[in-house]
């Protein structure tokens, strides 16, 4: 009170004095109180560390990885095949997304050691695709980059024309036979485009016939029951420089009964064999010593109940032409049939060889006659089934005359 400054020695003798330093003391411990447990200690009795002892600094620093991707964000007309790439350095990719605008992904595979990533397959024209990659670097910080990019709008186009049709069924002998609109110039990219799966699996080879046209088959004729399925994915393919594929297709079909019937050209019968087992022999009437068959496995690729048969088609002139050919199915491109005969005499089948190279049975005018061989036959038979001509004068037929590759060998085949 009277201005003289307070002393250690003097703080007894005011009680007042005395009670003012007990407020202080307890305003100090329950500061204390406080810091505790703002800090979080709570029960921790351990305190024979110093501050900051034991806490390992977290590593905030950005990861070494780089992830790049061609071609470039916002990049437009960009090739189907070959353009896109997706690489790490300093790291190692450990996923990648590529993906069309329905969400349909692009397959790939990340390299073993993680410095890029493959496409499985190529990419579909005029489509738009967005890429996600992700990389880390040896301390397993992660590195992401997103980019997107449109393919190009090709100029030229191809097709291809495919047999048989999507959910048919059809004979043991069917192959798949494609045939393009155009000529083939990058076998080896079409062929990947498409491929050709049957359950139970067994395995099928391609081969190609000239530069536009591509079969499928197994090593011997399909097991009755298989279901086979065909997946044209050449939307993108480019098939011969500025020509693209434009299809993405997928067809199936059942393999029926099994049916093979031989032609004996000699004996002029044929024995039908349906899984196994003989169920009929019909007499004939083959090519005739100057117009012999060919020999040979062929495969019924079309099956017509009234058709018309002109020399002038197939190299014979002005020799013949029917109009009313009952009970058709062709054997081969170049004109070779097995069909209904009605105006040769009954006499010939079974005992005389009359034909410009088909093979003829007995049959009526209008193929009206359900009785008939040839009508028997025909409503017995299914694209697909097989045909087999022996011991006529004549060469065996060429594997590209028709549906008719089981007349090369399988190691040829594959080749």
């Amino acid at each position: 009170m009277n201005g003289q400054p307070i002393s250690g020695a003097s703080a007894g003798a005011s009680g007042k004095r005395h009670h003012g330093a007990g407020l202080r003391v307890t305003a100090l411990g329950a500061l204390l109180v406080l810091l505790t447990a703002c800090g979080g200690g709570g029960g921790d009795t351990d305190s024979g560390k110093g501050p900051g002892e034991g806490t390992r600094a977290e590593d905030t620093s950005a990861s070494q990885a780089v992830v790049t991707i061609a071609p470039e964000d916002g990049a437009t007309s960009v090739a189907t095949s070959g353009a896109l790439k997706v690489g790490a350095a300093q790291g190692k990719l450990t996923a990648v997304k590529v993906a069309d605008p329905k969400g349909n992904p692009v397959e790939g595979e990340i390299a073993a050691d993680g410095a890029s990533w493959t496409p499985e397959r190529h990419l579909a024209a005029a489509t738009r695709y967005t890429v996600h990659a992700v990389a880390k670097d040896a301390k397993g910080r992660a590195s992401a980059k997103d980019t997107a990019f449109t393919t190009l709008v090709p100029a030229n186009t191809f097709v291809g024309h495919y047999t048989p049709e999507d959910g048919s069924t059809v004979g043991v002998g069917m192959p798949v036979s494609v045939n393009f609109t155009r000529g083939i110039t990058d076998p080896d990219a079409v062929e990947k485009g498409i491929t050709v799966t049957a359950d139970p699996a067994v395995r099928i080879e391609g081969h190609w016939f000239g530069n536009d046209r591509l079969d499928f088959r197994p090593e011997t004729y399909w097991k009755p029951g298989t279901k086979v399925t065909v997946e044209l994915n050449l939307d993108g393919v480019e098939g011969r420089p500025g020509v693209y594929g434009k299809q993405v297709r997928t067809v199936s079909f059942t393999i029926g009964r099994s049916q093979v019937s031989t032609v004996d050209a000699s004996s002029k019968r044929m024995k039908v064999v349906r899984d196994g087992e003989q169920i009929k022999d019909i007499p004939v009437s083959a090519g005739a010593p100057a117009t012999t068959t060919y020999n040979g496995q062929m495969v019924i690729s079309e099956k017509h109940k009234v058709t018309r048969m002109n020399g002038d088609t197939v190299g014979f002139g002005g020799e013949y032409d029917i109009k009313d050919v009952p009970h058709a199915l062709r054997l081969s491109t170049s004109g070779t049939f097995l069909h209904g005969n009605y105006w040769g005499a009954s006499s010939v089948f079974g005992r005389t060889n009359t034909s410009h190279g088909c093979v003829g049975l007995r049959d009526v005018r209008g193929g009206d006659d359900d009785g008939t061989p040839a009508a028997w036959f025909y409503d017995n038979s299914l694209i697909g089934d097989v045909v087999v001509v022996k011991n006529s004068k004549d060469k065996q037929i060429a594997p590209d005359n028709g549906l008719n590759g089981w007349n090369m060998d399988w190691e040829e085949w594959r080749k």
